[in-house]
């Protein structure tokens, strides 16, 4: 009867208190203007902040060269393609075809120029015996290092063999003078036909290579979300926690555990539970909706360690940080994880301040695994080693940055909550 004659607080009296906005409107404004800076400011201007994208150059030209000039076309050509580095866009790699072709296999480069064996002779043949066949420069794509990593790389390919033929034309045009007729005079101010093609192909249930990063992103979510739920679930069960479901509100008896036996708790679930979700995510991709993917048994190994790796993560940061833990690992492992992971936007088209992030951030450490596995033969030096390495270190840290702050707490008495009785 006692508790029924407190009065009600006014809904209109809480709104005028100024105290109960502060804390949320400055939290939710910091938050949204973080998220809005972090997500967009790696995306805006790719082309502004596109920094030595690896590209191969290879000349195959074995033709001999013109009177009077040391070199043959081939070899000027990629000379001076070379010597200017499109604004420092372009990272130009000079290559053989096969060393080319390697590091289009491994994801190296992102694109391939290639002068073919007889492009001398055939520009040779233009001026000299009217042949009407141009010569041919080859643009390779390698669509498995990203769509739009692939098309910058063939952007800047396509552009310098313009180039190319444009000043091949000129020295062309100059030798013919007005002997040619305005047909000829009009091919060879043009002369080269670029040609864009395939480098390292991918399947066709790649989603234009975003297979990667969504997979990539669900190996993350699925270690965040499972290490926050079984978080929240343990603390609900051993009564450190409320339970409330609609207007069932639940409160277990408290459980006598300190911090540390409890995070081994929720860590031992975690490596448990993660075996489902990861075989889950392998499952539903590849099977149910046919995703291309090879080496499955290495990629559902890679998909359970890199979710634990996730989920032990937040574990750690959950036990450190208490009530604002899954705010702190949403940032860890998603916001700054999203703009900096290099599976949307090549890292060399990023702002230097990601590309810093991109050495650690958890994210662009699996989509290099996932990327070298789906793409690229599961090769090591595509990522993979690197990838595996990344995890291992990850998971160490976890489990070191975990287990000392619930001792460090235990040894200092912070009880989480006075247990309270049956």
């Amino acid at each position: 009867m006692a508790e029924s004659t407190i009065p009600q607080a006014s809904v209109a009296a809480l709104l005028r208190r100024p105290k109960l906005w502060l804390l949320p409107a400055i939290l939710t404004g910091l938050l949204a203007l973080l998220l809005s800076l972090l997500y967009m400011g790696g995306i805006v201007n790719p082309n502004r902040d596109l920094h030595d994208l690896p590209i191969a150059l290879v000349n195959s030209d074995t033709g001999k060269p013109p009177a009077g000039q040391k070199q043959n076309l081939g070899a000027q050509v990629t000379a001076a393609i070379a010597a200017d580095t499109a604004g420092g866009k372009a990272g130009w790699r000079t290559l053989t075809r096969a060393q080319a072709q390697d590091q289009l296999d491994s994801g190296k480069v992102y694109g391939a120029l290639v002068v073919p064996a007889d492009f001398t002779n055939s520009v040779t043949a233009l001026s000299t015996t009217g042949a009407t066949k141009r010569p041919v420069l080859t643009v390779l794509t390698n669509p498995g290092k990203g769509s739009l990593g692939s098309s910058l790389a063939a952007q800047i390919t396509t552009k310098a063999a313009h180039q190319a033929s444009q000043t091949i034309g000129a020295q062309l045009t100059a030798a013919v003078g007005t002997r040619a007729n305005s047909t000829t005079r009009l091919l060879l101010a043009d002369p080269v036909n670029v040609v864009t093609q395939v480098g390292h192909p991918i399947g066709t249930n790649s989603g234009l290579s975003l297979t990667a990063f969504y997979y990539t992103l669900l190996l993350v979510l699925a270690g965040f979300m499972g290490g926050n739920v079984i978080s929240n679930g343990v603390d609900t069960a051993l009564g450190y926690a409320d339970n409330e479901i609609g207007p069932w509100h639940t409160r277990r008896p408290t459980v006598p555990i300190n911090r540390t036996q409890t995070l081994l708790l929720k860590m031992g679930m975690t490596a448990g539970i993660t075996l489902l979700s990861a075989s889950l995510v392998m499952l539903s991709c590849v099977t149910l909706l046919g995703m291309d993917a090879s080496h499955l048994p290495l990629l559902w190994v890679f998909s359970y360690c890199a979710t634990l790796a996730v989920g032990l993560g937040v574990q750690a940061i959950n036990a450190a940080f208490g009530g604002i833990g899954q705010l702190v690992s949403m940032f860890v492992f998603i916001v700054l994880g999203l703009p900096s992971s290099g599976a949307t936007v090549p890292l060399q088209a990023v702002p230097g301040f990601y590309r810093f992030l991109s050495h650690f951030e958890p994210m662009r450490q699996l989509s290099d695994g996932v990327r070298a596995i789906l793409f690229f033969d599961a090769r090591g030096d595509a990522g993979l080693t690197r990838s595996w390495i990344m995890i291992a270190i990850g998971t160490v840290l976890a489990l070191l940055f975990g287990f000392a702050m619930a001792r460090y707490y235990d040894r200092k008495g912070h009880k989480r909550l006075t247990p309270q009785p049956a």
